[in-house]
């Protein structure tokens, strides 16, 4: 039976109690949000505000139904990098308008047909090993970052610094209670970030000369760059956002259990999705990465029974605010690097375990050898980094795993065919038609 919640969806909290309530929401968020564009060259402060101005725009799509909140989506970091080396912010910035038109596409057809295409089109023996792609394929930068320099020499000094971080997240992720234990992100780059201070390696230079209110280096359309359409850029990031589109379902189904409703049908799977494309788009509009609803405030929803929208409406504006004053956008850039290998080595780990989990949950059966099969092209062709070349179109990585896995799932029969079964058949069919071959000739 449902737990009676303190606020339900539409009820407003006390002035005393609103302010904690969203600044609880944003601690939750944020350890992930600015993780994202640290390991992808964009601005923190820019990927806050896009994620406050998506989740105001996901609120106002959704009537004020869903209780939800979008950060930056950990499966384009890979894609980001590839884009950016393609052709600079510019085209990161263009695929991410792409993978928000995509899910206002799928939206529109959802709308019109309904959800079941989607859900055979994406199945789990499908969507299980690209997850697993999405953290094997990082577990490089990772270490990288843990343990090389800004030079790329080894230093045993960065490599201590990212233990001691990885060892205090480990820590927080199995020993937290309560609200804790769902910001383990947070408390390991925290901690980190004191060990590094006492190792020498924090510059607090830019915190000092940085001014309270500044302008974030946002990326805009036709002021800092011209947008180009290019296959390449569509090719290399569009077809990852088939793994943000499922957890998209699987955290509403989610988020509908805790709160008692079916959310599926109210405010109904095409407005949400339509809200998280809008907020993708509003992000590469600004110069943020691609967002999408954010596990760690659905457990702070699980754990506080707090289900107030007017909660949700908070954090987003407080991430706003917070993403115009310089001192925390300078603070944020001071992290070290090995700090961040620290925790993106439990960080990265976890995404590939989770993908491992909905196959274990999903009960694949990796007897039938088109399960086997798929699962296994799917991660090799993505963890090895092959590429598919058409002239200065690179098609490589995660979004050649997907499309393949996606195609595989499509043409394999579904059944496995019993070669023994089929041969007694064949043999049974001729042996009849020689039997009344012989009845005709009597």
């Amino acid at each position: 039976m449902t737990q009676k919640p303190i606020l339900d969806i539409h009820e407003k909290p006390a002035a005393s109690q609103w302010l904690f309530l969203s600044i609880q929401h944003l601690f939750a968020m944020f350890g992930a949000t600015v993780l994202v564009p640290m390991l992808t060259g964009l601005d923190p402060a820019v990927a806050l505000i896009s994620s406050g101005v998506g989740t105001l725009t996901f609120i106002a799509i959704t009537r004020g139904k869903t209780p939800s909140y979008l950060g930056s989506s950990f499966a384009f970091i890979a894609p980001i990098i590839s884009a950016q080396a393609f052709g600079g912010p510019g085209a990161a910035m263009m695929g991410t308008f792409l993978v928000g038109v995509l899910y206002a596409v799928v939206a529109l057809i959802i709308r019109k047909t309904g959800v079941n295409w989607l859900m055979r089109l994406l199945p789990p023996v499908v969507i299980g090993p690209i997850i697993v792609v999405i953290g094997l394929g990082l577990a490089g930068t990772a270490v990288n970052m843990a343990m090389n320099d800004a030079d790329g020499y080894y230093n045993v000094q960065y490599l201590i610094v990212a233990l001691v971080t990885l060892a205090i997240t480990i820590l927080a992720s199995v020993f937290a209670k309560g609200f804790l234990s769902v910001v383990p992100i947070l408390i390991g780059v925290t901690g980190g970030y004191l060990f590094a201070m006492t190792q020498g390696l924090v510059d607090f230079t830019g915190v000092a000369e940085a001014s309270w209110f500044a302008i974030p280096n946002f990326t805009i359309p036709f002021v800092h760059y011209t947008p180009e359409f290019t296959l390449g850029i569509f090719m290399l990031m569009v077809p990852v956002a088939i793994v943000p589109l499922a957890e998209h379902i699987g955290d509403q189904i989610v988020i509908g259990k805790i709160v008692d409703k079916d959310l599926i049908k109210d405010p109904g799977l095409d407005r949400s999705l339509l809200g998280d494309g809008l907020a993708t788009i509003v992000a590469a509009i600004l110069g943020g990465p691609p967002t999408t609803t954010y596990g760690e405030n659905i457990g702070v929803l699980a754990i506080t029974k707090v289900y107030s929208i007017y909660v949700f409406i908070g954090a987003a504006t407080f991430a706003i605010i917070f993403g115009f004053i310089g001192k925390i956008s300078a603070l944020i850039s001071s992290i070290p690097t090995p700090v961040m290998g620290g925790v993106s080595i439990l960080l990265f780990g976890i995404i590939a375990s989770s993908g491992l989990r909905m196959m274990v949950e999903e009960k694949i059966n990796f007897e039938k050898k088109r399960n086997l099969i798929i699962t296994s092209v799917i991660l090799i062709i993505g963890i090895g980094g092959a590429q598919f070349n058409i002239g200065d179109i690179t098609f490589e990585g995660m979004a050649l795993a997907a499309t393949i896995g996606i195609i595989l799932n499509l043409v394999l029969p579904d059944k496995e065919i019993d070669i023994e079964e089929k041969v007694e058949e064949s043999i049974s069919k001729l042996e009849n038609s020689m039997m009344e071959k012989a009845d005709t000739a009597v």
